[in-house]
């Protein structure tokens, strides 16, 4: 095993464990504790886990992708253990070879932390961190659309960008949103929301993340109908009420968690 194999390991497990020790690291990839430790203050510093005393755990939700502080930056500290779950489980759905447009959101970040360990992928982004991310993965490539830069969430919006993304066509959307209910997805922000109803436009299948706490709220501004969406991946089951419509709209749902 190459030293950057042993390290891509060190990711995986810890990243099925939530935290390793470097006991049990180093008793797993057959490495002594001092190799173990040195691995893990070189991923520490590459943001893809936290060193602590005595082994290692995931990174606080979206440190990877170093987005400014700020409003974006504070939302990704919110249902972090949520939007963690939901990032592994939507990133299980897709395999080499699968176009994927992803938008800017603190859930699509983590999921995109998902991505850089994926493999042979094709990513269309206007998200700065996302694509950073998504670039890890191997034999993945990807597309960053440009426009009109907004800083505190490390993405490009407006008309430039709009008129990028016709140019493409993708299998998949992966979307993030602002909230969830009867009526569709919608969400707070106009330009973001633009962005999201290109991206479902140009691709076959759209897939909607979102945690528990979006079936609660209401969006400004409408971004699809129920009957635009193909799957919603989330941490808790919708409202009965809201079920029943998601049922009958023809969007499976997919439970963080679950067997996939």
């Amino acid at each position: 095993m190459t030293p950057r194999q042993r390290r891509d390991r060190i990711v995986e497990l810890v990243r099925q464990h939530e935290r390793m020790s470097v006991d049990a690291l180093a008793e797993q990839l057959a490495a002594s504790r001092e190799t173990i430790r040195r691995d893990l203050a070189e991923l520490d510093g590459r943001g893809w886990l936290r060193k602590v005393h005595g082994g290692a755990s995931l990174p606080e939700p979206g440190s990877q992708g170093r987005v400014a502080e700020g409003p974006f930056s504070e939302r990704l500290r919110e249902n972090g253990p949520a939007k963690r779950a939901i990032a592994r489980r939507a990133a299980a759905l897709f395999r080499p070879g699968d176009s994927l447009f992803v938008d800017t959101g603190t859930t699509t970040l983590c999921f995109a932390e998902e991505l850089a360990l994926a493999r042979g992928l094709t990513v269309i982004t206007n998200s700065t961190p996302i694509a950073a991310l998504a670039a890890r993965g191997e034999g993945s490539t990807v597309f960053l659309i440009g426009g009109r830069y907004r800083e505190s969430g490390g993405e490009n919006l407006g008309p430039i960008a709009i008129e990028q993304l016709q140019r493409f066509h993708a299998l998949h959307a992966v979307l993030t949103i602002g909230a969830i209910g009867r009526d569709g997805v919608s969400d707070f922000d106009e330009a973001e929301a633009e962005i999201a109803r290109m991206m479902i436009r140009q691709a076959r299948s759209v897939t909607v993340l979102a945690d528990g706490s979006k079936f609660a709220g209401a969006g400004i501004f409408s971004v699809a109908p129920l009957a635009e969406i193909d799957r919603l991946v989330t941490d808790a089951p919708p409202p009965a009420a809201m079920a029943d419509r998601l049922i009958a709209d023809g969007v499976e749902v997919l439970l963080a968690g679950a067997a996939t």
